[in-house]
């Protein structure tokens, strides 16, 4: 009998999962379906990083452009550029500027090229609730890497109900460190030029440029 009861709890179990991996994935599709259909983002936010063994809890004010796989985000007094290749990291107070080519396949942290579409691959889903966050209604689903051996252990969205755009990104480290994005606000149809992505040594005259590609 009370193996029975063991199978079927399990049966339910597997049939539950499979509906709210069912329901993350439906809601996902109609995320990235609009996202994509965006020309470019325009979005405030802020940046956390929490450690709660150590007790630290740093939060920054940002900015990001996106357009395609292109991006500019100001943080922490550093601009940095990316024009699809080439990554520009300028440090403000240092009058500094370093040109790499980057690894795109470097998850350490968020990737601000694809952070609005971060979910799209290597992950399963599960839809956690519904809920409210600043009065706003919202779903929240975990996401996990398919790569074990990736530096987290799950990615939570907050996804708003009313216009479908990510209210927040919060990456559970498993060295402790958990990085949080929250969109204070979007712009969706502003006209992007491609000049936005690269650092303008020009205007820019005293600033040190290394190039280390």
């Amino acid at each position: 009998m009370k193996y029975t009861l063991t199978l079927t709890l399990a049966f339910i179990s597997l049939i539950t999962f499979a509906q709210t991996q069912k329901k993350a994935k439906e809601i996902l599709d109609q995320v990235s379906a609009k996202t994509k259909a965006y020309p470019s983002i325009v979005a405030d936010f802020s940046f956390a990083l929490e450690n709660l063994q150590e007790d630290i809890k740093e939060v920054y004010d940002g900015n990001i452009i996106l357009k395609d796989n292109k991006y500019k985000v100001n943080l922490m007094d550093v601009d940095t550029y990316f024009d699809g290749e080439v990554l520009y990291t300028h440090m403000i107070d240092a009058e500094e500027v370093n040109i790499t080519i980057p690894d795109l396949d470097d998850e350490e942290t968020l990737n601000p090229a694809t952070i609005f579409t971060i979910y799209e691959e290597g992950y399963t889903y599960n839809y956690v609730a519904e809920g409210t966050i600043d009065g706003k209604a919202c779903h929240e689903i975990d996401l996990y890497p398919e790569n074990r051996d990736k530096p987290y252990s799950r990615i939570k969205l907050l996804v708003l109900k009313d216009n479908l755009q990510i209210y927040s990104i919060r990456q559970v480290g498993k060295d402790g460190n958990n990085y949080t994005v929250i969109v204070k606000n979007m712009i969706t149809d502003k006209s992007i030029n491609d000049n936005t992505f690269v650092f303008d040594k020009a205007a820019n005259p005293d600033v040190d440029v290394i190039d280390m590609r």
